[in-house]
């Protein structure tokens, strides 16, 4: 099963990539991006494109110039995901064969991020739109536009978000945090998954 969640590891580091990537993958999170503020990034995305590759979805968050994009490319990644909507940065993702989830807040942001070939849209910060305003934007969006909630959406609210037409989550501190062990990512990641299950069912 592909569940829409994008697990966002700030801070992780090279040798705890791999480990990481296949706790995730076996508890059931397909999907992972590893934020460019990160200790030597590309490290980590190669490790973990090697490890998890067949089986996961890798890439890289806070990208913010068409440099990184490439260089994501080059590691093997092929997610990018930024907390801005950059038409520069959505080009080059998208002319390297790459996913491209700019963030957005606002209709104008939305509609041009879309123009300019977004695969999909990253609500950033959720918290401060919340289901309501993400409820309202939907009824402008295009039929099919894909629209993930990153900051404020979670365990405890993800029944909200899917209510509020939510196609899916980035999910960051909740699950990860630098320092933390194999094991304990795999036990978020497990509640995660379980949370993620019973708000659709």
């Amino acid at each position: 099963m592909t569940r829409n969640i994008i697990a966002i590891l700030r801070g992780i580091t090279p040798a705890e990539a791999a480990p990481a990537a296949i706790a995730l993958v076996d508890a059931g999170i397909t999907t992972i991006e590893v934020p460019l503020n990160s200790p030597d990034p590309f490290d980590s995305i190669k490790a973990m494109v090697d490890a998890v590759g067949d089986r996961a979805v890798i890439g890289a968050g806070t990208v913010l110039s068409v440099e990184d994009v490439n260089r994501v490319a080059q590691a093997g990644g092929t997610l990018i995901v930024s907390p801005n909507m950059d038409p520069r940065v959505i080009h080059a993702t998208k002319t390297a064969g790459l996913q491209s989830w700019p963030g957005v807040m606002t209709p104008t942001e939305c509609f041009a991020a879309l123009k300019n070939g977004a695969d999909g849209l990253k609500i950033f910060p959720g918290s401060l739109l919340g289901p309501d305003g993400l409820k309202a934007i939907r009824t402008v969006m295009p039929a099919g536009t894909q629209i993930y909630a990153v900051g404020g959406a979670g365990p405890e609210n993800f029944a909200q978000w899917i209510a509020a037409s939510a196609d899916g989550f980035g999910i960051g501190s909740a699950l990860f945090k630098p320092g933390m062990s194999t094991a304990d990512i795999a036990m978020r990641a497990a509640t995660i998954v379980a949370a993620y299950d019973a708000a659709l069912a």
